[in-house]
């Protein structure tokens, strides 16, 4: 098992973390490590909303048709990131060592209410059903997302977590619910 990051923990300043991001960190989109429960299996981070943001800062707004907000396709992303985080943090999977995790079913997605960007978004992300192989694991994650202590999103989704090498390529996804963990 990994050994725990102190909490709060300001993430863009954990250069190991930054530097095995499989993504840029601009759309990280969590500052800071605010809660890690192994016992659990739940990570809470903080996301800001007052910074830009891709399709956000892309938006035509209208302050009665289309008020400015955190768009949905954002916080889908940002339950990616926090899967990472969660694998990162929790089971010690690191990309430079071959590990890679996919989205595989959004299985339910609710939007509770708009974000305006501003005050940050408080995090979630739990790990309900673990099927871990010693190259392939199947994560199950409930994630919620609070503004203003208001849920704003909520999530049941699956991800796929692979060890990928030169004797082992990524070779394609198979997302069709049974594949078994190796």
């Amino acid at each position: 098992m990994p050994t725990l990051p102190r909490v709060p923990l300001a993430l863009l300043d954990d250069a190991e973390l930054i530097a095995d991001l499989p993504y840029g960190p601009e759309v990280l989109f969590f500052d800071e490590l605010t809660e890690i429960d192994a016992e659990k299996s739940m990570i809470r981070c903080r996301m800001p909303t007052d910074v830009p943001m891709p399709i956000v800062s892309a938006q035509r707004n209208h302050p009665v048709r289309h008020p400015r907000h955190v768009a949905g396709a954002v916080m889908v992303h940002a339950t990616g990131m926090m899967g990472f985080l969660h694998a990162y943090y929790l089971l010690g999977l690191r990309h430079h060592e071959g590990w890679i995790g996919y989205g595989t079913h959004i299985h339910k997605v609710v939007f509770r209410k708009l974000v305006p960007p501003g005050t940050p978004i408080d995090a979630t992300c739990t790990a309900t059903k673990k099927r871990l192989g010693r190259t392939r694991h199947m994560i199950r994650y409930s994630f919620e997302f609070r503004h203003e202590g208001a849920i704003c999103y909520e999530g049941d989704q699956t991800a796929v977590w692979m060890r990928v090498d030169e004797s082992n390529p990524l070779a394609g996804l198979d997302a069709g619910g049974d594949a078994a963990a190796r």
